[in-house]
């Protein structure tokens, strides 16, 4: 199941997940989720009386969903003069809404084809520019980002830090033995498109991560089977 509710300009994995679904939960009230198709068919931001006006409900209640909706960080909220006028008696800025820039995603299972898509355009165009091979380009950037995505946890070399990461990402990781098996692929569909790109990628994104969280001895290994991810990771060192 995919739910979206989609503004341009914002970094969808920035979102925490559980305000993510309050997002998105948010609209399932019908006369603000009008209010929000309402907001989204204009350019310029528009006032309480505008939507009230429009949707003929009264001004508070236009008011009361348009708060909500802000409060979610679906609208952004500016104040303005309707009149053009300023300085004395051009009376007060009214309070204006506009679609915010913030983008929500609610994935079941977890899924970042964003991730995906920014690592692979990133490397067409990077082996555009300086002609290396594409996929050697996609694996040092996939590595770059694993170390980047843990970054803020150096240093910390324990299963439970890695185990919180992977369940961050949306990989689903299990201890089973001597192994950490992640039962969800962040990438399934394009993945099972794919394979050999798309899991090479992934390979090299975790092997960035077990780097950035300075664990020693810890072996990245591509095991695809059709129900989890395509890497499986060795716990022997890790203890």
């Amino acid at each position: 199941m995919k739910v979206e509710v989609i503004g341009p300009g914002m970094d969808r994995a920035s979102g925490d997940s559980a305000a993510n679904v309050a997002a998105v939960a948010s609209l399932d009230e019908p006369t603000r989720r009008r209010i929000y198709d309402h907001l989204r068919a204009h350019a310029v931001p528009v006032s309480r009386d505008d939507v009230a006006d429009a949707l003929g409900v009264p001004r508070r209640t236009a008011a009361f969903h348009l708060d909500r909706l802000a409060e979610q960080g679906l609208l952004g909220v500016s104040f303005g003069r309707r009149s053009g006028r300023s300085g004395p008696g051009a009376g007060r800025p009214a309070k204006l809404y506009q679609r915010s820039t913030r983008e929500v995603s609610v994935s079941l299972p977890s899924r970042h084809y964003d991730l995906a898509g920014t690592l692979l355009a990133g490397a067409f165009a990077e082996a555009q520019e300086s002609g290396e091979p594409p996929r050697e380009v996609l694996a040092r950037r996939a590595g770059d980002l694993g170390r980047a995505l843990a970054s803020q946890r150096s240093g910390e070399n324990d299963t439970g830090v890695l185990m919180v990461l992977l369940e961050d990402h949306g990989y689903e990781p299990q201890v089973e033995g001597d192994d950490i098996v992640l039962h969800n692929c962040p990438f399934h569909v394009m993945a099972q498109e794919q394979t050999e790109l798309v899991c090479g990628m992934n390979l090299h994104l975790l092997e960035g991560v077990l780097d950035g969280l300075g664990t020693r001895g810890v072996h990245a290994c591509l095991d695809p089977l059709p129900s989890r991810c395509c890497v499986r990771l060795s716990l022997r060192q890790l203890r």
